[in-house]
């Protein structure tokens, strides 16, 4: 799907856009053997809603650096759960107490993973 870069490169890319934004517990899931729909997750969280969105802002800016959109942002006004999908990369911005309620890192336990800020070990896996 991705012409500019592949999914790796841009799921390390958006890591980064979310930690520009102080995201914490960033995690990359390489979900390649386990999902039909994407090769990776990335996984973060804000503290507040304002950072939530601030987060998603950031990220939607660094996909249009890339000449690239989102296919589509879900929860962005409510702030508890953002999704942006952008086809082969999934984004999950969460607040603490949604992440910890919908979990995840336990439901995709068996996904290869790199855990913020170590997106440079990552991109070598």
């Amino acid at each position: 799907m991705l012409t500019l870069m592949d999914s790796k490169d841009l799921a390390i890319r958006l890591a980064e856009a979310a930690s520009e934004k102080k995201a914490s517990d960033i995690l990359l899931l390489d979900v390649r053997e386990k999902s039909r729909f994407t090769d990776y997750f990335v996984i973060c969280t804000g503290n507040s809603t304002p950072q939530v969105q601030a987060i998603c802002q950031n990220i939607e800016d660094s996909m249009k650096e890339l000449g690239q959109q989102p296919l589509r942002i879900e929860g962005y006004r409510e702030g508890r759960w953002v999704l942006v999908d952008l086809g082969d990369v999934v984004v999950h911005i969460f607040r603490p107490e949604s992440r910890d309620y919908y979990s995840l890192e336990r439901l995709w336990g068996d996904a290869p993973r790199a855990i913020e800020p170590n997106f440079a070990e990552f991109a070598t896996v």
